[in-house]
């Protein structure tokens, strides 16, 4: 089959490139699915630098969400027939014309939903909906804080907590366009702060007449983590889901985590059991998916993507998502 491979196994964008891999067979339980589309995660751009193993067993190819239809089924398989039209998410190998994927980690594609949407759902929304919802138990009625907010996972989980009754959702980025988007698109942030201009912190206090929020979901780290803590209000919930400004912290006081009494829960979804990832996909499933509709869709919850490539222009699309301009998601058809 073809796939975007990476020359010398890693290496700057311009190592990208289409080109011959080995077609997987699908063990027992697994179906073996033709891709029509791909989505982009900034996980894709670690591993092809060297700085993300894969999970133990799964491909080297880059890319862990994609849609398209049923090819073959392994054995024992009972949910899917051939030529279903499914979407789903992987330890690795969406980059490609063929992956193999457990039938627990597939979703049947619903006719509302194209197939450039339906890749663009699995890792982002089940990543916000972990962060949120299992980890963070947000309530209604309760303040949620979301950084890097007019990232995929970032959208994902202002919708969600909308939808689920937040008083109040406070994003953050680093610029006004994105800002103005995420208030006023339907079910948005209802307060932006640039982070760059102003003290998140202190915004937060005023938003929220001083009460703080009960949930955040951080990607930032390190730049972000004393006026995380100071944002966060009594009995407050963190979820850190990645580091890009960095993962050590030479001052903190511990004060705060004990007299606020915080709770501060890491996570990386490529990296928990497949169980822990069916069950989640499940609860997922039953509790969100029928909401979710493409950004002319009717429902409450959308899925934005901000541009589709061509897999044979990936160099491009991975200039792009390092280029931290994008709001939504990047897809890539396989053409």
């Amino acid at each position: 089959m073809l796939a975007i491979l990476v020359k010398d196994g890693k290496g700057p964008i311009d190592n990208l490139y289409l080109g011959e891999a080995p077609t997987p067979d699908p063990r027992h339980g697994q179906v073996m699915v033709k891709i029509k589309a791909f989505g982009l995660n900034r996980m894709d751009i670690l591993q092809r630098k060297g700085n993300y193993p894969v999970p133990p067993g799964a491909s080297d190819i880059l890319g862990v969400e994609f849609s398209g239809t049923v090819s073959t089924l392994g054995e024992g398989v009972t949910k899917f027939k051939a030529n279903d039209e499914v979407f789903g998410i992987a330890g690795g190998g969406a980059y490609a014309e063929y992956i193999t994927v457990q039938e627990t980690h597939l979703f049947l594609k619903p006719s509302h939903l194209s197939w450039t949407d339906a890749a663009s759902i699995p890792e982002v929304f089940l990543t916000a909906y972990q962060a949120l919802v299992v980890y963070g138990e947000m309530k209604e009625g309760e303040n949620v804080l979301v950084h890097a907010a007019a990232s995929g996972v970032g959208i994902a989980a202002i919708q969600l907590a909308r939808v689920r009754g937040a008083k109040t959702v406070i994003s953050t980025a680093s610029t006004k366009e994105k800002l103005d988007w995420l208030v006023n698109v339907p079910n948005g942030a209802t307060n932006g702060v640039n982070y760059k201009t102003r003290n998140f912190a202190e915004e937060v206090k005023k938003i929220t007449n001083n009460k703080g929020v009960d949930v955040v979901i951080d990607f930032v780290g390190q730049s972000h983590w004393n006026k995380n803590i100071e944002s966060m209000a009594m009995d407050g919930r963190m979820t850190m889901l990645a580091l890009l400004s960095g993962a050590k912290v030479s001052e903190f006081e511990l004060t705060p985590l004990l007299y606020k009494r915080l709770r501060i829960q890491g996570s990386t979804l490529r990296s928990r059991t497949m169980a822990y990832q069916a069950d989640l996909i499940r609860k997922f499933t039953d509790d969100v998916l029928g909401s979710i509709t493409g950004e002319d869709g009717q429902g409450p919850i959308k899925t934005y993507i901000h541009k589709v490539y061509s897999w044979k222009n990936i160099q491009d699309a991975h200039r792009d998502m390092e280029g931290n301009q994008t709001i939504g998601k990047l897809v890539a058809v396989v053409d």
